[in-house]
């Protein structure tokens, strides 16, 4: 419907006509082509009743109107819980234009009356031969647990498994409530899923036959899930404010509702997106290095709408000199009906149809076959390229023709059209790809490099890229990485990106990648899934059988009581106890910590105490110390410091036994629980700053880093653990930094000597931080710490000014690391 001011467009009603639980639904987009916000009102019967009104992303609707229309957030679904039956249906502007208006037959022909509701997200051969997935939700609208039963073609029960799954989507949508959102099923059982399949729901009472079937309609599975699965609760508690204060006052309230969301990261994007007066300018612009970038991308049945627009944002490409392969395992010949119907005159798309499905690995080595290009690049079927992605590829070797190039990426929900859940990800660091494959996506390598590590192994489907990614990693010169947006990752109910459960095996061949990837590199460890929720992460326990001598030393002035506390829970708790520790006495005036110290050295007889006798510096004291150590490994301790976890020693050993790695860093936490060190990033005021301060023990923080095994350009020497031979090839502290820099100092020398450094979550202290010494915010100490900070600043200045490799120029350092301005 279009009227003089309003552009819209319904594209469903549904009506549950279920006493007690009657709800209507109404799905499209609308908005005032002046731009101006749209006001609606609805009518059931004649009446004026309240509604809830959720505003969505539609970007097939901004494409179309991109000459009017300033924002994409036009979409609607509308729902009413109606006190009767319903014969007519009204809505319009509060100018009076109508954008719908049904009567009672109309009504009839959309209404449904069960309570049991279910959507199929996706049917499909699981990889193993003969078995089938089915991945969706079901649910009762009373709240009943639903019971399935799966029927062949026949009508005939049939042997399946079922797991039951949290459906964040829903919840997203404020479809269900986050305790009640285990709505999904992930369903398996030996079949073909070109035939038909039934999904039978239960409630106990009533009894639903659903069929099986391979769904990519645009966002329609969770659009119409709403109307199923709204609360009557909260829309009876709308009626009910409505009621009292009525019509206007409750338009307000909606409008300050949580669908009205503030700044977004889709916002942000928005902002810093390439224009289109710099698309025209790349697409003019002569490189002296312009290699052929062939994008392989493996078509399985894909759906029309993904293929469509995967194959057109490779076409959009401002820089030209590409070609794009595919290699297509479909069941059917649709995908090359496709291409051949719609691209045959593109010659930069080569397509082959497969002989049969050979899996994710060897579709993907069939799209590589037809590559003529200097550079291959990964290319999923369901995902979308910004448009100037390959020229910011190109951009980047033009100095070094790099081995291996990634950019940063976000996801794409497929059913708000939003982008969220940005990856900035950090230059190249081993030990976080260790962790978990952050570089995924978009990721671009020699052709020859391609050839020499031979293509994408199956035995690792699931994770092909992944084990792709470390073979590379391992032989490769140059891995540079582009610190813009240039991917989105399609979320869709069935993917891993939205629904981790829904590809349990991913994981598992994660960890065999790793595995192997160690054991090629001639590392002695183990590889450990983490729990649930973080899936995809790993953990990698190294070997410290050789148990070598660890020495611990640790500056202490007074303060006895934290000090005696930092060594019990040492003693009591950890696992690993080869331990000397170096007590470093630096002029001490309490009698107490005198009678303190030999309390200590007849409770452990391996803890010394050495007399340092100059003024405070911390850098001399610990280079004093290190002159008295026995141990192959040095750990740096602060006295009000206490241990948490009793593996948190053996991890940093098995970590600083690692010939390329220098400063092992350990998590620190505040007596709150709340983090006081998860590694240290440059350039914050023109020196450093902790990452992550103040976020949840638990927090999973910015790319699950504060839980996992990460790299950083620093990391604190409160709790910080070295090879004494990197210590003495190093020099040390420099002792022109008394209090502050010389950790940092310390770890930059490292990173020059070629050593990477590392904060591990897994060794995990208390941190009761400086309370053996005065602030640095106040008076004299102020001015030295500002005075240390000058020095730090002239021996580093890049790395002072930063941006720092391990962190990402895209987070406002001004602020915080880890911090996006939006």
């Amino acid at each position: 419907m279009t009227g003089n001011k309003i552009r819209s467009n319904i594209e469903e009603v549904r009506y549950r006509n279920v006493p007690e639980y009657r709800l209507l639904s109404v799905r499209g987009w609308a908005f005032n082509v002046d731009n101006s916000p749209l006001q609606l009102e609805v009518l059931v019967n004649g009446k004026q009743v309240p509604f809830e009104r959720i505003h969505t992303v539609r970007q097939d609707v901004m494409d179309s109107y991109k000459d009017t229309l300033e924002n994409p957030r036009i979409g609607l679904q509308i729902n009413i819980r109606p006190d009767e039956d319903v014969e007519t249906l009204q809505i319009r502007s509060e100018s009076g234009e109508l954008l719908l208006a049904m009567n009672e037959k109309q009504l009839q022909k959309v209404s449904e009356y069960s309570l049991l509701q279910a959507y199929c997200d996706s049917f499909q051969p699981l990889g193993v031969q003969g078995e089938c997935i089915a991945v969706g939700w079901a649910l009762s609208a009373d709240g009943k647990p639903v019971e399935f039963e799966v029927l062949d073609p026949e009508g005939q029960s049939i042997p399946f498994e079922c797991k039951r799954l949290q459906r964040g989507d829903l919840v997203e949508l404020n479809l269900v409530k986050k305790e009640n959102s285990k709505v999904g099923y992930y369903i398996t059982f030996f079949g073909d899923v070109s035939k038909n399949y039934t999904l039978r729901l239960t409630n106990g009472k009533d009894t639903l036959d659903f069929p099986l079937t391979d769904r990519h309609e645009e966002g329609l599975g969770l659009v119409r899930a709403y109307w199923k699965a709204a609360n009557p609760v909260r829309i009876r508690n709308a009626i009910h404010y409505f009621q009292k204060n009525g019509f206007s006052r409750f338009v307000k309230r909606l409008k300050k509702g949580p669908y009205q969301k503030p700044a977004s990261y889709q916002q942000w994007f928005d902002r810093q997106a390439v224009t289109v007066n710099e698309l025209r300018r790349q697409e003019q612009h002569v490189f002296a290095f312009a290699p052929k970038i062939s994008l392989i991308v493996a078509t399985y049945n894909t759906p029309e709408d993904y293929l469509r627009e995967m194959i057109n944002t490779v076409i959009k490409q401002s820089y030209r000199n590409w070609e794009l392969c595919i290699g297509d395992g479909s069941t059917d010949n649709q995908v090359e009906k496709y291409v051949r119907e719609h691209y045959s005159d593109e010659p930069r798309i080569k397509f082959k149809k497969l002989e049969k499905n050979f899996g994710i690995s060897g579709n993907m080595n069939g799209a590589l076959s037809l590559a003529t290009g200097d550079y291959i690049s990964l290319y999923d079927h369901d995902d979308l390229l910004t448009p100037d992605c390959l020229y910011e590829i190109v951009s980047s070797m033009q100095e070094i023709h790099h081995d291996v190039v990634y950019t940063d990426e976000d996801k794409l929900n497929d059913v708000t059209k939003e982008l969220n859940d940005p990856h900035f990800k950090p230059d190249f660091a081993l030990d976080q790809l260790r962790s978990h494959n952050y570089i995924t996506h978009f990721l671009t390598v020699k052709k020859e490099l391609v050839d020499q590590v031979g293509g994408l192994h199956s035995e690792y489907d699931g994770s092909q890229d992944y084990d792709f990614i470390l073979r590379v990693s391992e032989l490769a010169d140059s891995i540079h990485h582009v610190p813009k947006v240039l991917y989105h990752w399609r979320m869709h109910p069935s993917s891993t990106a939205m629904n981790p459960e829904s590809k349990m095996y991913c994981y598992t061949a994660g960890q065999k990648a790793i595995e192997d990837h160690l054991k090629r590199c001639g590392v002695d460890a183990t590889v450990e899934m983490m729990r649930a929720p973080f899936y995809g992460m790993y953990r990698v326990k190294y070997n410290t059988s050789d148990n070598p001598l660890v020495s611990i030393l640790i500056p202490n002035k007074d303060h006895i009581d934290l000090l005696e506390q930092c060594i019990d829970s040492i003693c009591k708790k950890s696992d690993y106890q080869n331990l000397e520790f170096i007590v470093v006495e630096n002029n001490s005036t309490d009698p107490e910590t005198f009678k303190g110290y030999e309390r200590l050295k007849n409770k452990y007889s391996n803890l010394r105490t050495i007399v340092w006798e100059g003024e405070f510096n911390y850098s001399s004291i610990n280079n004093f110390g290190v002159e008295h150590a026995k141990g192959d490994l040095l750990l740096f301790l602060n006295n009000d410091t206490e241990l948490i976890e009793p593996g948190s020693i053996r991890e940093m050993v098995g970590l600083a036994l690692q010939k390329d790695i220098g400063a092992v860093g350990a998590k620190l936490l505040f007596p709150d629980d709340t983090v006081q060190h998860a590694g240290v990033v440059l350039g914050f005021k023109g020196y450093a700053a902790h990452a992550f301060v103040g976020i949840d023990r638990d927090n999973v923080g910015h790319m699950v880093r504060p839980l996992i095994v990460s790299n950083y350009s620093a990391v604190t020497a409160a709790c910080l653990m070295v090879k004494k031979s990197d210590f003495e090839l190093v020099g040390g502290f420099d002792p022109i930094f008394k209090v502050a820099g010389n950790d940092v100092d310390f770890c930059l020398k490292l990173l020059k000597l070629g050593r990477r450094n590392v904060m591990t979550p897994f060794s995990l202290w208390y941190h009761y931080e400086s309370k053996t010494r005065q602030s640095d915010k106040t008076g004299k100490n102020k001015e030295r710490f500002n005075y240390e900070i000058q020095l730090f600043q002239k021996k580093w200045p890049a790395e002072s000014k930063g941006p720092d490799p391990f962190h990402n120029s895209n987070f406002n350092l001004d602020i915080a690391p880890f911090y996006l301005d939006m």
